[in-house]
């Protein structure tokens, strides 16, 4: 009986044995993905430029560096129109002495904007209904900031704001509110929202050119707003995301915007080139070539903690992300850019193949580049692609 027992424990510990096996062999990653960089890789790369700052290159030879054939040109004096809240049920708001029309308003007082009648939007303090508008209006205080109450687009409760506030009726409702402020404001509430403040102030000072020339390439003209409050457009925090360091930096250059061939530049910057930066063509699939955004060598980069990564994938996990064509069996890069960016990719799989694009490979595998190389394990050998 106890020899029976004996027996009939070692088999389950065996069988356990085996199971735990097969479960950590389920686990265990099939695909290995090696890559660089973190971004689009189009422009300036913020750490390549902190590293060139670290080597002594001022902000204008940072610039001309990754925006090939470009000058230092004057940014128009019209401000600039930051969306913050969108159709919202109501609007808040704190330190405005002045509105539309004449209308004196008390700082310390809390305001209420509310839809009314007809399209209409009337203005409260407290209970008492100040005034009706029969569409936007604005409400500021000379040389001091106003508080936006509740959160904005970005994030941002109860945010500090330079400028105005022009308050809409929402497109589908409720109440819209846009920040009006002078382009050099703007660039104080962006550029410690992109980079550390801490970093050489050479960057700062490359940062606040290229957010400038970036938000006046970019105005959404024809609309209520030229720009989004987040990473669709630039990270704008407002004074809440001011230091002295990237004030100073952005009073530095004041004005000073990128042009090429006179005209203001399209800035796009990113966060880590890996060590070359690339074509817009190739990273922005279909994208017009740029003569100023071409592939560029990033000497400086590797102060990065993404200037190399990998991840790890199973076979199931990769080949539904890519929407393999069946089981996945392997990945073939057919294009890539000026860096080893990819542009295109077959991918195979037990019932046919297709072609994704690198910006779609990254998008479905959650990848911080487009610059990546594939490897599946096969007992134990890796085979790259």
């Amino acid at each position: 009986m106890r020899r029976a027992l004996k027996t009939t424990l070692t088999l389950c510990l065996l069988l356990a044995a085996a199971a735990s096996t097969a479960s950590t062999a389920a686990a265990a990653p099939d695909w290995v993905v090696r890559g660089a960089g973190f971004g689009h890789g189009i422009g300036m790369s913020q750490y390549g430029a902190y590293g060139m700052a670290q080597e002594g290159w001022s902000h204008r030879r940072i610039l001309r560096h990754y925006y090939r054939g470009t000058d230092i040109g004057q940014a128009p004096g019209r401000p600039v129109r930051v969306l913050l809240q969108a159709s919202d049920p109501y609007v808040r708001f704190r330190g405005a002495s002045r509105a539309s029309g004449g209308l004196r308003l008390r700082a310390r007082a809390l305001h209420v904007v509310k839809p009314a009648s007809g399209g209409r939007l009337a203005l409260f303090r407290g209970r008492k209904r100040l005034r009706t508008y029969d569409g936007p209006f604005g409400v500021a205080r000379r040389g001091r900031p106003m508080r936006l109450m509740g959160p904005a687009i970005q994030g941002v409760t109860d945010g500090r704001y330079r400028g105005r506030f022009i308050v809409h009726p929402g497109a589908l409702g409720g109440v819209t509110v846009v920040n009006a402020l002078p382009i050099d404001d703007y660039v104080q509430g962006v550029v410690a929202g992109e980079v550390p403040s801490s970093w050489d102030h050479e960057v700062l000072k490359a940062q606040s050119v290229t957010a400038r020339t970036y938000a006046l390439a970019t105005r959404k003209t024809g609309d209520i707003f030229d720009q989004y409050p987040d990473t669709r457009s630039q990270m704008y925090i407002g004074v809440g995301g001011e230091t002295a360091a990237t004030n100073a930096a952005v009073e530095e250059t004041s004005r000073e915007v990128v042009t090429h061939d006179g005209e203001i530049a399209v800035t796009f910057y990113f966060s880590t080139s890996g060590g070359k930066t690339e074509n817009i063509e190739y990273s922005f699939i279909g994208a017009e070539p740029k003569p100023w955004l071409k592939s560029v060598t990033d000497p400086f980069d590797r102060i990065s903690p993404r200037h190399r990564w990998r991840m790890r994938f199973s076979n199931a996990v990769m080949g539904a992300r890519l929407g393999s064509p069946g089981r996945l069996r392997r990945i073939k890069v057919l294009q890539r850019g000026e860096s080893p960016r990819i542009v295109r990719a077959r991918i195979f799989g037990s019932h046919g193949s297709r072609v994704v694009t690198g910006p779609e490979i990254r998008a479905r595998l959650g990848l911080h580049d487009t610059w990546a190389s594939f490897r599946k394990l096969r007992t134990g050998v890796a085979r790259k692609r």
